[in-house]
């Protein structure tokens, strides 16, 4: 679909500058929107940040995501997914926690010394390279929505229909590169 993640970066400015897309900052969704951020970032001409969050895996498979914490500690949870394989609440609440540390060590390597952004009353335009199950993208939307965002863009170039769906109703608004 795209040669590397430039190019979708450079489709994905495309189609945001064809929908007249505004915003006040670009947020990337590391490392993969990293690029795709930038390029984004600079095609609007807004500051360009991050905003982490870290899948929560199942114990015997760490690559199914029963939930999902962002750096500040926003969490969701795959209540339906957890309840079938009866997972112990000190078993998320340690994840929870562990993920968290991850995600914000993640923050600090990429911000540095910098402050955090304020999002209140902003339109935030979140990125990311592409999204599978959507959980820590969920995350990362709620995450910046508790900030007191205004708006919450998000903009991936691609994903599967039921996990677009599922972020349809989250974000504000959701734009991605047709298939």
């Amino acid at each position: 679909m795209f040669k590397n993640r430039s190019e979708a970066g450079q489709q994905l400015a495309d189609i945001l500058d064809d929908h007249d897309t505004e915003a006040d900052i670009v947020l990337a969704i590391p490392r993969g929107g990293l690029p795709i951020g930038r390029i984004v970032a600079d095609s609007l001409d807004v500051p360009f940040d991050i905003v982490s969050a870290r899948k929560i895996g199942a114990p015997q498979n760490s690559e199914l995501a029963v939930g999902a914490v962002a750096s500040d500690g926003t969490v969701w949870l795959n209540e339906s997914l957890i309840d079938e394989l009866e997972l112990e609440d000190t078993y998320l609440e340690d994840q929870i926690e562990h993920q968290r540390q991850a995600a914000l060590d993640k923050i600090k390597r990429y911000r540095g010394d910098r402050p955090p952004v304020e999002y209140s009353g902003k339109t935030v335009l979140i990125v990311d390279d592409g999204v599978a199950t959507g959980a820590t993208t969920i995350a990362c939307i709620r995450q910046i929505k508790n900030a007191g965002a205004e708006r919450v863009i998000l903009a991936i170039p691609v994903a599967p229909p039921d996990t677009i769906e599922k972020l349809q109703s989250e974000a504000d608004e959701l734009t991605s590169s047709p298939p």
